[in-house]
């Protein structure tokens, strides 16, 4: 049969019929292009919507309170976190507990952190970030208030309190990985990077606040009475979240354009009806969500980012819990002091933490993450040998080991400031928190993997929480120093600046360069 011959009427049906047929679907056809028109004419308002959130000079009152709400949630966890190390300290000895069950107890939260991380981060992107904003707070009050209820049967309550911080690190590693994209995706370009890592300040604010209600409260209340304020204080938290709308970037990506405008004049305190209605064109690409598309498999298609995150997390996070592991009792061995005092010396350690995240969360916005994220690593790694040099040296009567260890926690606990945020940056919008939440994940890894190098070098039997070294120093902060140093590498050499640019912007830039190494591999194979 001849090819022009088949779309012929055939004998017997009226031609009239197909006439109809093809007007209808002419019709149709017209009416599917006004619309779309209409979408195009409509989508250069999306720029308009998001611009009025991007724009505005000074953070309203919502904007600061949800940056507060993320603030009090991350002091929570890590709260939580100092909160663990004196439980198991005040049950130890009256459950005659044993050095794997008490290794077991503290390292499990770490466990379900970096599961937390993962799954939370993945479930973000693909349901929205508020049902999980909502969802890890939950997780985390109600295994924490849990805790209390301890058995007082030592052979359960080991158990019980184990199972319970899996349940625990996993709420606490979502938190995270969520609560920094949510805030990120409500504030503007100037002021994102500052305002991010202003939240990660809450990490020393949650050691403070652990070693103040143990100080004040551990005599009054008991380890119990503690958790369960801890609880109360969570549930406080839950309830301040649900004021909380969805992310606006999030509902634009899945063309729920009213509902996008009314998160927008929520943040900004202005009638919704006042801006623009945003709309997305069919024709762009990544104009939609795919719901089922947020997977942990498809980081690997952009390798650039999924390097640079993994390498920083990691690094940092090495160096850091490696330190925190042998801080005090180093304190107490190098400067001949009490427990006591080191704990009172740690305060100010702490300190220097906490000015470290709020100094370096002001540099990155205003010399960049790349540049403030490998000075951060690069100036924690001469520290750290600075510092095992020092020894017991004083310098006017002041300990040249607390000044520089001091000194080490601005830069290597204070480069969280940036590590965090930056996590979150280098990944599309439609895969930013399961991207941050595998960094983050595999940057838990340090918690094992620190302890375990250092038991190595130090040539101890315990490779949980290896004994500080008694003699030379060098060699265990040498192995720190080698961490840092591949952060700030990885700043360096993998590194792309994001300060001064909008979301909307990195993403298309992040998929540019997603095209272009895609088009390049293509070249290479035609020519192979």
């Amino acid at each position: 049969m001849c090819l022009h011959t088949k779309n012929r009427p055939k004998r017997g049906v009226p031609s009239h019929g197909l006439l109809k047929c093809s007007s209808s679907q002419l019709s149709a056809d017209t009416d599917r292009a006004h619309r779309a028109a209409g979408r195009r004419r409509e989508a250069k308002t999306l720029v308009g919507t998001i611009d009025a959130l991007d724009t505005c000079e000074r953070l309203t009152r919502r904007q600061k309170g949800l940056a507060y709400i993320a603030t009090s949630a991350i002091c929570l966890e890590f709260l939580d976190y100092f909160l663990i190390g004196f439980i198991v300290t005040f049950v130890s000895t009256s459950w005659q507990l044993t050095f794997g069950q008490s290794s077991v107890i503290l390292l499990s939260s770490g466990l379900g952190a970096v599961v937390g991380a993962v799954f939370f981060g993945r479930l973000a992107d693909r349901i929205g970030r508020r049902p999980v904003f909502l969802t890890t707070i939950t997780v985390f009050t109600a295994a924490t208030a849990a805790m209390a209820f301890t058995p007082e049967d030592a052979s359960l309550g080991w158990v019980y309190l184990a199972v319970l911080r899996v349940v625990v690190g996993f709420g606490a590693g979502g938190l995270y990985v969520v609560d920094l994209p949510m805030v990120q995706e409500f504030m503007p370009t100037s002021k994102r990077g500052r305002v991010t890592g202003y939240v990660t300040a809450a990490v020393p604010l949650g050691f403070l606040v652990g070693s103040l209600m143990v100080w004040l409260l551990s005599d009054l209340i008991g380890w119990r009475g503690i958790l369960l304020l801890t609880g109360a204080s969570g549930l406080l938290l839950l309830l301040a979240r649900f004021t909380v709308p969805e992310s606006p970037r999030f509902l634009l990506r899945r063309r729920r354009f009213e509902d996008a405008r009314k998160a927008v004049g929520w943040a900004l305190q202005v009638d919704p009806a006042s801006l623009p209605l945003a709309s997305s064109d069919d024709d762009s690409e990544h104009a939609v969500d795919d719901p089922a598309g947020s997977s942990v498999r498809e980081l690997l298609a952009y390798p650039r980012s999924l390097l640079l995150s993994t390498v920083t997390n990691l690094g940092a996070q090495t160096g850091v819990y490696g330190i925190a592991l042998w801080a005090p009792t180093l304190l107490v061995m190098t400067l001949g002091i009490d427990p006591a005092q080191a704990g009172l010396y740690m305060v100010f350690v702490t300190m220097g933490a906490l000015a470290g995240r709020l100094f370096l969360s002001h540099l990155s916005e205003s010399r960049g993450r790349r540049f403030t994220g490998a000075l951060a690593a690069f100036s924690a790694a001469g520290l750290v040998i600075l510092a095992a040099v020092a020894g017991d040296a004083y310098i006017g009567g002041v300990a040249v080991f607390l000044v520089v260890m001091i000194a080490v926690y601005f830069f290597a606990e204070g480069g969280f400031a940036v590590v965090g945020p930056y996590s979150a940056e280098v990944w599309p919008s439609r895969l930013r928190a399961t991207g941050m939440g595998f960094a983050y994940g595999a940057g838990g890894l340090g918690k094992v993997v620190g302890p375990l190098g250092l038991g190595l070098i130090v040539g101890s039997d315990n490779l949980v929480k290896p004994d500080a070294p008694t003699t030379d120093l060098l060699p265990a902060f040498a192995y720190f120093a080698v961490w840092y140093l591949l952060c700030g590498c990885a700043f360096l050499l993998l590194g792309f600046e994001t300060r001064g640019k909008n979301l909307e912007t990195l993403d298309a830039e992040i998929e540019a360069r997603k095209r272009n190494r895609s088009g390049r591999d293509s070249m290479s194979a035609i020519r192979g």
